[in-house]
């Protein structure tokens, strides 16, 4: 099942799909009640040609990217433009070469050969269960250690869950990534450094993602097993900003269906990044763009395309 047909059932998550076909215009529903005449603007977009005209327009949102657009066509040029460079830029998924665990275990003499063979032997056997579990299992290290080791391999910090406060941190990332791609906001400190925990390997795209977002600096790290899940399952069960989930066979299309949903929302501000084979757009009620939000005061939309 695709993530979009399971999160399609959740609460406060609407789906909607878009073909190519489906471009033609449908901005005249634009609500007014955020308008605010403008008699001083300057239009984002580049190639915008409505010239002095928009100085004439009753509209000081949207604004995305940190720039305000005087019309649909506009909007969508932009963001047309955003997409382009979010799926042209680095993925930031190189992973350099990473010494097994087992290995790394052995090399440290936390295990012996022996041991690592049992393991081994038990994992194929079972054929399915991670090696750091099967270790455990059979009593020859202990999940300390396995997550001491898990550090070492990605050379990371391993990070508790001291002062975990699940209620503060649901802004952050999105439920449908937590739960899909396994991350685990931790806590922020000083307002600037948020700390990300992961259960078994670190995710870059994921870090890099967030930290576009919310502008804060992204610590990554493992945390044990013991305590990710149970924190995790406490997080999801709070109350997320809403999510709108989309779908669009290509990048015209997922232009239109983006802008179409700034155009509806009239964000005092907007931003997207591109999150594995998704886009982020988070669409902002005021124009202070907080690097938390309350859950309230924002929309998440997370548009799949193709094979992004």
């Amino acid at each position: 099942m695709s993530l979009l047909k399971h999160w399609s059932n959740q609460p406060s998550v609407n789906v909607e799909a878009v073909p190519s076909s489906a471009l033609a215009s449908d901005f005249g529903s634009t609500p007014n009640r955020l308008f605010r005449p403008s008699l001083i603007g300057q239009c984002a977009n580049q190639g915008c040609r409505s010239g002095w005209l928009h100085l004439f327009r009753k509209r000081s949102t949207p604004v995305f990217q940190g720039g305000w657009t005087c019309s649909p066509e506009c909007t969508e040029a932009r963001v047309q433009w955003a997409l382009g460079r979010e799926r042209r830029a680095p993925a930031h998924e190189i992973h350099p070469h990473r010494i097994p665990l087992g290995l790394l275990m052995l090399e440290q003499g936390w295990i012996t050969r022996r041991q690592l063979h049992d393991a081994l032997q038990a994992q194929r056997a079972a054929g399915s269960g991670r090696l750091g579990d099967w270790l455990v299992r059979q009593r020859a290290t202990d999940e300390a250690t396995v997550t001491r080791a898990l550090g070492l391999q990605w050379s990371c910090p391993v990070l508790a869950n001291e002062a975990y406060d699940p209620v503060a941190l649901t802004s952050v990332v999105p439920r449908l990534f937590l739960d899909a791609f396994g991350a685990l906001p931790l806590r922020i400190a000083a307002g600037k450094l948020l700390y990300l925990g992961f259960e078994q390997c670190l995710d870059p795209v994921l870090a890099f993602a967030v930290g576009s977002m919310t502008g804060l600096r992204v610590e990554s790290g493992i945390v044990c097993s013991s305590q990710f899940r149970p924190a995790l399952d406490r997080l999801l069960g709070e109350k997320f900003p809403e999510a709108q989930l989309a779908e669009a066979v290509s990048e015209v299309p997922a232009a239109h269906l983006l802008a179409r949903s700034i155009e509806r929302f009239q964000p005092m501000n907007s931003k997207m990044v591109r999150m594995h084979n998704f886009m982020w757009l988070r669409m902002w009620r005021s124009r202070e763009a907080d690097s938390v939000p309350s859950s309230d005061s924002v929309v998440d939309v997370l548009c799949s395309i193709g094979a992004l």
